[in-house]
């Protein structure tokens, strides 16, 4: 059962759970990023929860060799569209933080995938 309580409750209750920010998950095509230990409701907690995304997409793609265009392309779309796939979970997260809920048992990390 799902249980949600307000947002300091769940962040002084999640900061003693903390796993690493950011975990290769069971997959090999996915990473779990946490924010346990973010405010969402603050700018620069949204903006860590956002570097945490973009740091997983590059976990998910690789990094770009600059003498090989054609792979470059392809990671640079990778981490694109990863990063896009992970916007509806990152909305979602920061609107819950907003009206003052965490969904604790969820484990206030999101599951970021590659295309």
């Amino acid at each position: 059962m799902l249980k949600t309580l307000p947002a300091m409750a769940a962040l002084a209750i999640a900061s003693a759970l903390v796993v690493p920010t950011v975990s290769q998950a069971a997959e090999t095509d996915s990473v779990r990023v946490s924010y346990a230990d973010l405010d969402l409701r603050s700018d620069p907690g949204r903006a860590s929860l956002q570097g945490r995304i973009a740091h997983a997409a590059e976990v998910l793609c690789g990094s770009a060799d600059h003498r090989d265009i054609p792979f470059t392309q392809r990671v640079r779309e990778c981490h694109r569209d990863t990063i896009a796939d992970a916007q509806p979970a990152y909305d979602a997260a920061v609107n819950s933080a907003r009206h003052g809920i965490v969904e604790v048992l969820g484990g206030a990390a999101l599951i970021i995938t590659a295309p």
